[in-house]
């Protein structure tokens, strides 16, 4: 996986480095020897990645990361954090900048090529997801999420995955005293995996090196799962593990803490993953709001004519090459212009809703309603041959003439409504083109109509 890194210290040694190291598994580099210019290039460039050096003069590291972070131009830009500072106040003060992690010189190769990965994996997912929902018109940019979420009053729930009494005690604690919590404990991996199919965890927090068993095994349960593989996972692990935090990151740990474990860096790396899961959740409802909205007729809730136009042909062309019965009912509300004119469009929709209502409660979760326009609607019901089509039909259409209709007026005016409908069925392999089946159920409808209304009439070709 290649992209663009931008580096960014005043040291130009530490280019020199960083820039052989990265340049090495084939990443794009490019770099910066001060704050303004890593603001300046970060906008330009647009690059996947950050290495932002702490100590330089003028605006230090912790600043430039601030500034990053609030321009909606470069606040999904991952940042981490390179310093030969190796106080846990220096961490937490670059957590509570948005920076995504934290190297201490001199850097490990293969934490640093792990913790690149791992970001970039995470970037390029949010980035698909910005990119579907951008195109639904639906964008909601970082700081919107930022400011709507308050991870300190908003309930979340965490699986804690510790043998350590100890470090259980203090977990709990510091999350449940600062943050609104629920945390349930385990000590075995058998024992986290069916949790967490079960609950509905926001956060894992697990040990790195439990001991009886090898604490990596939990990142492949939690990401082989679709149901668990976006909650995100924090490994507490000894500063000497290094190697097997990198390779924790590369089997799918969003993040790690190194004990002795500190309040204040656990609250800002969990303040994180918090911030980063309801961004994506809030990506991902947006998006699958938007699709619904494309698929769905906002008045009554039924499918609307573009999708049902979409859905026909496959229907009439199965993948298997097993054909099978294909019905079609157009359904047309009687005298609907005369409803409108007598009791307003405002009673014509409670009507049309009504009606679409009964329709999609009397027919099978298999069958498809679509509104195609104005007061008609279709059906469209797999492996239904025309007399079980005509039999359902009549019985719609009874349905709905029996029962009294009630307008949202103030005199609460009850009226009765009827429809016509014309089936249309293809038969087994019989060839037919969405176009002609539909043309054969609308004339059946029209002779419906034609010919007294509230009744249903079925095309001749079909029985």
């Amino acid at each position: 996986m290649t992209a663009r890194i931008l580096i960014v210290d005043d040291t130009p040694l530490n280019l020199k480095l960083l820039t052989a190291k990265l340049a090495r598994d084939y990443y794009i580099v490019s770099t910066a020897e001060n704050g303004p210019e890593a603001l300046a290039k970060a906008e330009q460039e647009n690059p996947d990645l950050i290495l932002l050096d702490v100590m330089m003069p003028d605006m230090n590291g912790f600043e430039v990361c601030e500034k990053l972070k609030s321009d909606p131009a470069t606040a999904n830009i991952p940042v981490v954090m390179v310093t030969a500072l190796t106080d846990v106040t220096d961490r937490v003060h670059g957590l509570q900048a948005g920076a995504d992690d934290f190297l201490s010189k001199p850097i490990n190769d293969i934490a640093l090529m792990s913790r690149v990965r791992s970001l970039l994996r995470m970037k390029m997912i949010m980035d698909e997801w910005r990119l579907r929902e951008k195109t639904s018109h639906q964008f909601i940019s970082p700081e919107t999420i930022a400011q709507d979420i308050d991870t300190d009053q908003e309930a979340f729930r965490v699986l804690l995955l510790e043998d350590d009494k100890a470090d259980e005690a203090f977990i709990k604690q510091t999350l449940t005293g600062t943050m609104n919590a629920t945390i349930d404990c385990v000590d075995k991996i058998a024992d986290a995996a069916s949790m967490v199919r079960t609950g509905f965890y926001d956060v894992i927090i697990s040990s790195l090196d439990l001991r009886s068993e090898d604490g990596l095994l939990i990142c492949p349960q939690i990401r082989s799962n679709e149901t668990t593989r976006h909650i995100p996972i924090l490994m507490t692990a000894n500063e000497l593990e290094m190697d097997r935090v990198a390779k924790s990151l590369d089997l799918g740990a969003n993040d790690y803490i190194v004990r002795p474990l500190d309040t204040n860096e656990l609250l800002a790396r969990v303040r994180n993953q918090l911030k980063h899961k309801r961004y994506y959740e809030r990506l991902r409802k947006n998006y699958e709001s938007s699709m619904a909205l494309a698929m769905v007729d906002p008045l009554t809730g039924a499918f609307n004519r573009r999708y049902f136009d979409a859905h026909l042909p496959r229907m009439l062309s199965p993948t298997t090459g097993i054909y099978k019965p294909l019905a079609v009912l157009m359904v047309d509300i009687d005298h609907f212009k005369k409803i409108n004119d007598t009791y307003g469009h405002a009673s014509g929709d409670v009507a049309l809703k009504a009606v679409v209502e009964r329709v999609i409660n009397s027919v099978r979760p298999s069958d498809l309603v679509a509104r195609m326009g104005g007061e008609e609607f279709a059906i469209l019901m797999p492996e239904t041959p025309m007399p079980a089509a005509h039999s359902i039909a009549d019985r719609l259409r009874a349905r709905i003439a029996d029962t009294p209709i009630a307008l949202a007026d103030e005199h609460k005016t009850e009226i009765t409504v009827t429809v016509s409908i014309g089936c249309a069925c293809v038969q087994n392999e019989q060839l037919e083109t969405p176009a002609n089946l539909l043309a054969r159920a609308d004339a059946a409808l029209y002779e419906a109509k034609q010919t007294g209304r509230n009744k249903v009439v079925c095309d001749k070709a079909s029985v």
